[in-house]
């Protein structure tokens, strides 16, 4: 009986029991996942074809400006070898350093010079004033210089001999930075031969250097004789022919890439043994091509992909155009000081040209902060102009 009664409860209950409602499939914010796959998306892409003429990164270090690539690590193509491995690790090491923080930061003027420079009473015209905020080196490879302006005295450093187009014009580089380097208030080291005179006063040229953060080396591919020509398989696996790259040999670099120049080691070796002239019937200028070719590949959106100091290719002789007493003149130097694009011509047959925006922190600027190639004779004329064309 009891059974029955509770039966027919558990049936009454069962009719009581509310209907189960339909509920309306929920709405999914499709937009906002198209949003996210396009971001991925981009930055997959930007990490897989990244920008090389239009460095985004200024203010902050190329290993900051890039994060995303520790989320994406390259898939090598090939095993790599010991000395890459270790390569690869030091460098990652030393761009991933800080700044050095200094109370007075100095620009390292390095002059590389067979002896004498004849500028030297320009220079100080340029430097007068501004004690304490550079530096200067003086490499002399053939005879002791006589100076003409005591900043001068007691600047030079050890040197050996140099020879045009040899590893030696390297190596002399090399040793400038290594002893810039020991000043760690030196945050910027700019390389100038004899010929070179300044464009800009000293607080523009300062300002140009320490308000940025990149490296002002020249590099471009050029596919003719005179650019990836020079190319030698010998230089394989480390460095492929994809990679290497030409450019001018005055540079302008910050703290961390003068400290890769100078603990580089083995892209160095690859470029002394088999980047000479007359070497299998081509003519290689180390000069030319290892600094290009090593930070296309260690640190591309870290340097400018155009040298600060202003040179004329125009003649198209194998040395540039070189400017006499009277060539110098106000018209000359202001051309040359509104220069905006950077320009490069490749050696093969089609010749082709490209002009590039100088872009500082993604501004439109002029180009160049020092030229070359003058004449001794044309001292007078520049110092007599310096205030005018320098009044910036």
């Amino acid at each position: 009986m009891k059974i029955a009664q509770a039966w027919q409860l558990g049936i009454g209950n069962k009719y009581k029991m509310p209907v189960p409602r339909h509920r309306p499939t929920s709405r999914r914010p499709l937009w906002i996942i198209v949003l996210i796959c396009l971001v991925c998306i981009s930055l997959i892409g930007a990490y897989i074809y990244p920008p090389q003429h239009y460095p985004a990164c200024y203010f902050f270090s190329s290993s900051v400006c890039t994060p995303f690539k520790d989320w994406f690590p390259a898939m090598p193509t090939r095993p790599l070898t010991d000395d890459e491995m270790a390569s690869r690790a030091v460098n990652k090491d030393i761009l991933s350093l800080p700044s050095v923080q200094s109370k007075n930061p100095k620009i390292a003027f390095m002059f590389l010079t067979p002896g004498s420079l004849p500028f030297e009473k320009l220079w100080e015209k340029f430097f007068l004033g501004h004690e304490g905020r550079f530096s200067i080196y003086v490499h002399a490879s053939r005879e002791n210089p006589e100076h003409a302006s005591p900043l001068f005295i007691g600047r030079e450093i050890r040197s050996e001999k140099v020879v045009w187009g040899k590893i030696s014009m390297v190596d002399a580089e090399k040793r400038l930075l290594a002893n810039a380097l020991q000043d760690t208030e030196n945050q910027h080291f700019v390389l100038l031969s004899d010929s070179c005179v300044p464009l800009h006063n000293f607080d523009y040229v300062y300002n140009y250097l320490m308000g940025t953060n990149i490296s002002f080396i020249d590099c471009f591919q050029d596919p003719g004789p005179h650019g990836n020509g020079r190319f030698s398989e010998y230089m394989l696996p480390e460095v492929e022919e994809r990679d290497f790259r030409k450019g001018a040999q005055w540079f302008s670099v910050k703290r961390q890439h003068a400290l890769l120049i100078v603990a580089d080691s083995l892209y160095y070796t690859k470029f002394k043994l088999y980047c000479r002239p007359n070497m299998d019937g081509r003519n290689c200028y180390a000069d030319e091509h290892y600094l290009p070719t090593l930070f296309n590949m260690v640190d591309p959106s870290g340097i400018a992909n155009w040298s600060v100091t202003h040179v004329d290719w125009s003649e198209g002789k194998w040395h540039p155009k070189a400017y006499r007493a009277r060539d110098v003149t106000y018209e000359l130097l202001k051309n040359i000081t509104s220069i905006d694009e950077s320009y490069h011509v490749t050696s093969d047959e089609k010749k082709v040209k490209t002009w590039t925006p100088c872009l500082w922190n993604g501004e439109k600027r002029p180009c160049y902060l020092f030229a070359r190639k003058f004449y001794p004779e044309a001292l007078d004329n520049l110092m007599h102009l310096f205030s005018n064309y320098t009044a910036i």
